[in-house]
């Protein structure tokens, strides 16, 4: 098997290992069926609680009355500590705490149901997060490696090149600073910005010349210089010495 093909098929798999199974597929599935239960079990307890409630206020406030005419009429004691509720209006209020009572656990259990798939998807993004970052790395190590040998094979250029003295070169452009490359530290550095050779470069006709090599924006030029070129070093250190 090629090796692209199988890193892609490695690739591929280790993502498919981080989905969810189908059978858990089917359990993200049926949440939506089983929030409209639970939401169809709290209109009915809705419905129910209001009935109730009617019920109970025109209950309670017709024993309001019936307490009220009596007091009127003498024929119950205005003793607030004897006067109360019938057990049917103290059952119909009980009954109503129990429907929001049954709410409560309605909601709380939709809830937990949602948050549960929450974190169970938050589980699987983060796993193809891990994925993406695994993949990210391995490819930037493969551009690293391919950086340095383009760097390694510059260098053989360069240093070809100097034996033939030639006017000017073409250097391999510097890779761009957005994708973060790493430098390599046995990379030669030239000009007097002391840096790696890229775009066009001059040499200096000097035989022993320092630096040799010369970066044109450094130097000042915008094309190949005509006949001998000395860097600024060289021609001050022969104007010493003729003034000798």
């Amino acid at each position: 098997m090629k090796p692209l093909l199988k890193r892609k098929l490695e690739d591929e798999t280790g993502i498919m290992r981080t989905m969810p199974s189908q059978q858990e597929f089917l359990g993200f599935e049926s949440l939506p069926a089983l929030l409209q239960r639970n939401y169809g079990l709290m209109r009915d307890l809705d419905k129910s609680l209001q009935g109730v409630q009617r019920q109970n206020e025109q209950r309670c406030e017709q024993e309001i009355e019936d307490i009220r005419l009596g007091v009127e009429s003498g024929n119950i004691t205005p003793d607030t500590s004897l006067i109360r509720f019938s057990d049917e209006a103290l059952d119909e209020q009980k009954h109503c705490i129990r429907i929001a009572d049954e709410k409560v656990a309605l909601a709380t259990q939709v809830y937990d149901m949602v948050d549960a798939h929450v974190q169970q998807l938050d589980q699987y993004m983060r796993k193809l997060e891990e994925v993406r970052q695994e993949r990210e790395l391995a490819t930037g190590a493969g551009v690293g490696a391919s950086n340095a040998d383009a760097s390694t094979r510059s260098r053989r250029v360069a240093e070809s090149s100097r034996g033939g003295r030639k006017k000017s070169r073409l250097a391999v452009e510097p890779p761009s600073v957005d994708l973060e490359l790493p430098v390599d530290p046995n990379e030669p550095t030239y000009c007097i910005c002391n840096q790696v050779s890229y775009g066009e470069m001059v040499a200096c006709d000097n035989p022993d010349c320092k630096i040799e090599w010369f970066h044109f924006g450094c130097v000042g030029l915008k094309e190949q210089p005509k006949g001998k070129w000395y860097c600024s070093s060289c021609v001050g250190m022969q104007k010493r010495r003729k003034g000798k």
